[in-house]
């Protein structure tokens, strides 16, 4: 390795590791020979510094994405376990709106048969008890 140093060569120049020739389409750019980097040949000293701030910038902006993507990921587990807790207390409140239906059904149906046992004097009863509900309401408005 120190004879490719003493020879000129720096470690980013790979150049001297492809034995086949450059195609003629790449012996324009600014890319070193063989180097299968994308990043361009830097001719000056502080060209490795601007390289290696280009690097940090390039993993400074990795880390904040890694942190949002944290961040998100803690989100969206938060969301699931608030779903999956909002679907059990849907259940909870179907099957307490489905036992409240049987019971109001065979409340009603009770009603009716002591309607049908009754005749019409329960109707009068109806109507009264509405007429005594809607004085007390008006009453307690107008106090």
């Amino acid at each position: 390795m120190n004879n490719s140093r003493a020879q000129g060569l720096s470690y980013r120049d790979r150049s001297h590791l492809s034995s086949t020739p450059e195609p003629s389409w790449r012996s324009n750019s600014n890319t070193p020979a063989g180097s299968g980097r994308s990043s361009p040949k830097v001719s000056n000293p502080s060209g490795h510094r601007y390289v290696d701030d280009l690097e940090g910038q390039n993993d400074e902006a990795l880390e904040g994405l890694t942190g949002k993507v944290k961040l998100l990921k803690e989100l969206s587990i938060g969301i699931g376990q608030e779903v999956r807790e909002s679907a059990v207390q849907l259940t909870h409140m179907n099957d307490a709106f489905a036992e409240t239906g049987t019971i109001l059904s065979g409340t009603f149906r009770r009603m009716n048969s002591m309607a049908t046992r009754q005749g019409g004097r329960w109707v009068c009863y109806m109507i009264f008890l509405v007429i005594v509900f809607w004085i007390f309401v008006l009453v307690w408005l107008f106090r």
